[in-house]
């Protein structure tokens, strides 16, 4: 992790030297002698983290090497403040040489006194690093070995990751406690019941951490989603951040949204609430990770028994968890793989991407027993061992080598000796990227492309000539996910992470390694502050309130990201850590408008998002051009005064903007600088109307919509498209309010004006389409692998069309998308995995034998629409439907 950390300031001083020569008057030949001697040291400091360093002086020599580095990103990062400071003083200054004299600018002789302090202790740590046998290690490359993560990537799409193994006896066990049909039950459910069974039951699932109790949790859920035998279930993940509140608010949202809406946010309220909507409904409610006995004390009460034999489930580490519960107790402790089970778990990770037909060779297998056994039955283990071997080549030498590195005791398994080795295993810039999954709340679903972009924004991520940052970035995630360090991942159509979970021993394990690495700090309401050392290089806040007040001093001066997840008393402080790169506020909400100030200030900042809040503004002409090195801008989630956001085109960092919908931006200037901007989201069509456009060759996403007046502009798009040569997804979005006098044109439908149409995988179009204009798959992109169609209200039934698709493999309808009552699919569909229906007119669904063999995923809303389906898809006619 050193090392890069190293490269990222080596980047800083080297673009200062070529960039800011005339500027550094006095320093220069400061900042070239450490720049030469960072360039140095980056390959000491790649063995380092390679591991083979294991002496406590040489951990201590790399802390010296580390803090060092790391006062030379302040000292020059706070220099740029100083003198843009200095600057804004005096606006119709045309060169910013007239300020660079030590005695108009205090922060130039400052930089100067503290360079000589770098320079000082760079030398007597230059002298010690013989001391420690440190020899320097060549560069690296992810892909580079026995390994091809994009091949993998595309074979990942036919890998059932649901097959588990030992678990399915289980399973049994468990169902049979809910009263679930099993699929070799024949016994009726109704003769299964007598008056004990129909008691509201709690069951439990204990047994130690990383031994499949999340698993078989999903796998009942699945089976129970499957059967009628409910009428309400639903999955919540507990974790050790217990929010009462907010889990209730989770289970009220899915069960009446409008009902939430209506409440306010009392517990008692909710309570009552949710116990009204339970009563008339059979449920089984699963929570997950249970670590403390008062958690069923202090939800039971929205849990009502009317006797109809509703279920509540509940995994945890702790047996007490289980004796808390209501009688009558029901308590299953998983056990752990037996030695036949552990191989052949251990042998399904380490070979899924083998041909199926492919026996594993003898001398591996021997090796593998030998491997499994060291496990001690524990499925996490045995997973992540897998995920190693999986990206070794499939040689007996190999193995061996691994085989070698597990020198712990045959007693005494700790999962932790398996997950440290799959970290020592990482390329040297991976481990860094897999210690920022440590940034985030237990159990928190991850957003891939927002962790991307933070990675990029953090400097993690090189850049290489024949990839683009977020390719590589992408890249990362997927060994991180061939390791089994991140789990429960869902992709997107193209095959890309989409979003995903860490395992909480894994989770430990980046903390853990980020405290000793001082590579953040965490504020928690529940634990207060994890380390009380100097650590504030990245500060992550959970729900702690005012807690972290006290620190601010510290880390205003230190602080470089900024991650800032529930409960805000002072949220507008934040603009205080001057030297901040990183900003990203999740699930947030004030109890009254706030606006955030001085954002403008914060030069160095290169991602700001927010994400699921509530009661948050900012002025838009506050993003302005001094935020010279913006990257991402993501302001979906509040409210943004003001309009266009005028001032930031000439930034030609950008790279991602989202705005909200009806923020959309009505304006780009034609001189912007806009050659690195990848996303684009919203951008009204007003917009388009004119002859030339800002730079945007290198566009891939952008987002369209309407004002809300009845005669939309829609002139300028088919121009706008045309200057789109890179474009691969495209989501076009009539005004929604009055979409029944809102109608897409079919030169934008069909917007064959597009140069490289052909490349674009993504369409979403929501608004209703021309009379007269019906689907016509000819006319649509041949590499579709992702559609959306949103109240088009065609004339025509569209399946017979959409099913000639070859590629697609994710198909939305929603809404009055046709008028028609029946929707018929006689062939088609070769590739379709997904399919999710929100139709408000259509009835009967039909489709054909053969039709949609790879379909995994199905979802429907609504009682009314009745499904016809051949005798390989008949399991989906099972499913529960929610009501729209």
């Amino acid at each position: 992790m050193e090392a890069a950390v190293m490269q990222f300031v080596v980047g800083k001083l080297g673009n200062m030297i070529s960039n800011e020569a005339q500027l550094l008057v006095g320093v220069k030949d400061k900042v070239e002698w450490v720049h030469t001697k960072l360039m140095e040291l980056r390959c000491y400091l790649r063995d380092a983290d390679s591991n083979r360093i294991t002496s406590a002086l040489a951990e201590n020599w790399i802390n010296q090497l580390r803090d060092v580095v790391y006062r030379m990103e302040d000292a020059v990062d706070t220099f740029h403040l100083e003198l843009e400071d200095e600057c804004k003083k005096v606006p119709n200054s045309l060169d910013k040489s007239w300020f660079l004299n030590p005695m108009r600018v205090p922060g130039l002789h400052k930089l100067g006194k503290e360079l000589d302090k770098i320079k000082r202790e760079f030398e007597e740590i230059l002298k010690s690093k013989n001391d420690y046998r440190i020899d320097p290690l060549q560069d690296q490359d992810i892909g580079s070995g026995a390994f091809d993560l994009s091949k993998r990537r595309e074979v990942y799409q036919d890998v059932d990751e649901t097959e588990v193994v030992g678990l399915n006896a289980a399973k049994k066990d468990i169902l049979d406690l809910l009263l679930i049909h099993d699929e070799t039950s024949t016994l009726p459910l109704k003769r299964k019941r007598d008056q004990e069974t129909s008691k509201r039951t709690v069951i439990t699932i204990v047994g130690p951490g990383g031994l499949g109790k999340t698993t078989l949790a999903h796998m009942v859920y699945r089976r129970a989603k499957a059967s009628c035998g409910f009428d309400f279930h639903m999955m919540l993940s507990v974790s050790q951040q217990f929010s009462r509140i907010d889990l209730l608010r989770k289970m009220l949202r899915e069960l009446d949204n409008s009902k939430l809406e209506s409440c306010k946010d009392d517990v008692s309220d909710l309570i009552v609430k949710l116990k009204e909507l339970l009563s008339s409904r059979r449920y089984l409610i699963i929570l997950d990770d249970v670590w403390d006995t008062k958690v069923w004390e202090q939800l039971k009460d929205a849990f009502p028994d009317v006797q109809n034999a509703s279920r509540v489930l509940m995994t945890s580490r702790d047996e007490k968890v289980a004796k808390s519960a209501d009688h009558p107790k029901m308590s299953y402790k998983l056990k752990f793989l037996d030695d036949d089970e552990s191989l052949e778990l251990l042998l399904k990770k380490a070979r899924q991407y083998q041909k199926s037909s492919e026996r594993c060779p003898d001398d591996l297998r021997e090796i593998a027993i030998h491997l499994s056994q060291k496990c001690k039955g524990l499925p996490l283990a045995l997973i992540v061992l897998g995920g190693i071997l999986s990206l070794e080549e499939q040689t007996h030498s190999a193995w061996e080598r691994v085989q070698r590195t597990m020198d712990w005791p045959e007693e005494g398994i700790d999962c932790m000796n398996v997950l440290n080795m799959s970290y020592d295993y990482m390329p040297y810039d991976v481990k860094q990227c897999f210690l920022y999954l440590a940034s985030f709340p237990e159990d928190h679903e991850i957003r891939a492309n927002r962790l991307i972009k933070i990675w990029i924004a953090e400097g993690f991520i090189p850049q290489k000539e024949n990839k683009t940052m977020e390719e590589k970035a992408e890249d990362y995630l997927e060994l991180l996910f061939q390791r089994c360090m991140v789990q429960e991942v869902v992709r997107s159509p193209n095959g890309l992470i989409k979003y995903f979970k860490v395992h909480d021993l894994i989770r430990e394990l980046a903390l853990k390694l980020a405290r000793e690495k001082k590579f953040h700090t965490v504020f928690s309401k529940a634990k207060g502050v994890h380390q009380s050392d100097s650590a504030y290089r990245r500060v992550l806040l959970e729900s702690c309130g005012t807690q972290f007040m006290n620190y601010i001093d510290k880390m205003s001066q230190k602080t470089h990201s900024l991650i800032w997840f529930g409960q805000a008393n002072n949220l507008s402080k934040f603009a205080e850590f001057r030297l901040l790169t990183v900003v990203e506020i999740v699930n947030v909400k004030m109890s009254r408008t706030t606006e955030l100030k001085g954002i403008d200030r914060l030069i160095h900042l290169k991602y700001l998002g927010f994400k699921d809040c509530q009661y948050i503004s900012i002025d838009c002409r506050c993003l302005s051009g001094r935020m010279k090195n913006l990257e991402t801008l993501d302001l979906r989630s509040i409210e943004m005064i003001g309009w266009d956001l005028p001032n930031i085109w000439t930034i030609g960092t950008l790279r991602h903007v989202h705005v909200g919908v009806h923020g959309a931006i009505r304006k780009l200037p034609l001189k912007a600088n806009l050659s690195n901007l990848q996303t684009l989201k919203w951008l009204e069509t007003t917009a388009c109307r004119r002859s030339q456009f800002p730079n945007l060759d290198n566009l891939l996403k952008l987002g369209l919509t309407t004002l809300g007046d009845n005669d939309p502009k829609w002139d300028g798009v088919p121009h706008l498209l045309k200057n789109l040569p890179n474009l691969v997804s495209l989501h076009i979005r009539a005004n929604m309010l009055t979409y029944n006098d809102v109608y897409i044109p079919e030169k934008i439908i069909y917007p064959r004006e597009l140069p490289n149409y052909c490349n674009l995988k993504t369409l979403v179009l929501q608004g209703g389409w021309s009379q007269g204009v019906t689907l016509e798959e000819r006319w649509l992109p041949p590499h579709l692998v992702k559609l959306k169609l949103e109240e088009s209200r065609l004339w025509e039934d569209p399946m017979p069309e959409l099913g000639k698709l070859k590629s697609l493999n994710k198909l939305e309808l929603h809404g009055s998308v046709y008028i028609g009552e029946q929707m018929n699919c006689p062939e088609g569909f070769p590739a379709l995995q997904t399919l999710v229906l929100k139709v408000e007119r259509v009835k009967v669904l039909t489709v054909g034998n053969g039709v949609m063999p790879k379909l995994k995923y199905f979802k429907k809303f609504g009682y009314n629409l009745r499904l016809s389906m051949p005798r390989e898809l008949k399991h989906f006619e099972r499913y529960n439907v929610l009501p729209s």
